[in-house]
């Protein structure tokens, strides 16, 4: 069971996922990054099949980059985001099918608008201020739906995720103590301790 949420404010994303990896009843790891940054300004953060995240996630990131070397540029988050989804459909459609669910998350230099994008294992894709994946999601939708906002603040956003983070540890049996959180906005991406959230 994975934890994966995103939200977007004013001028910034936040990507928060937590950091177990779980098969059946066991706890396998409990600090795995589930987020990869693909450019400067774009993250995806990627939960689903423990054998399928990271050949997936690898081999995104590294179409990215070599997208990069040969135009000179990086690619925007909405075409990262259609490039997983296609690359999931054209998967989807063969012997090969990845079964992960992305949240990519980014900042345009351009518009300098932060953006979300859902995108499911199925290759359904759409652009959201606030966005969920897994078992976690029935919790955090409720949260989400009620605390959102447009034009939030990063404190308020903030806020949010400890809210978020406080429905997952009250609800969940398992124990979910560790988290991932990362900030994206026109400075690049950092990551954020959970202390400071």
């Amino acid at each position: 069971m994975d934890a994966q949420f995103a939200l977007t404010g004013r001028d910034f994303a936040i990507s928060v996922t937590d950091t177990n990896v779980l098969q059946s009843i066991l706890k396998i790891k409990t600090n795995k990054d589930k987020t990869w940054q693909l450019t400067p300004y774009t993250m995806m953060s990627v939960t689903g099949e423990a054998g399928d995240i990271d050949p997936f996630a690898d081999y995104i990131r590294g179409n990215v980059k070599l997208y990069s070397v040969r135009n000179s540029q990086d690619l925007t988050p909405k075409e990262v985001a259609n490039f997983i989804r296609g690359e999931l459909a054209t998967a989807l459609r063969s012997r090969g099918a990845y079964r992960v669910n992305v949240l990519v998350s980014g900042f345009d230099k351009v518009t300098g608008e932060p953006s979300i994008y859902w995108i499911d294992y199925l290759a359904a894709m759409t652009k959201v201020p606030y966005g969920a994946h897994g078992y976690t999601a029935m919790v955090l939708y409720a949260v989400l739906d009620r605390e959102y906002k447009q034009d939030i603040t990063l404190e308020d956003g903030m806020a949010i995720v400890r809210k978020c983070i406080d429905a997952m540890q009250k609800r969940f049996l398992n124990q979910m103590s560790t988290f991932t959180i990362k900030v994206i906005d026109a400075q690049g991406t950092r990551e954020i301790d959970i202390s400071e959230a």
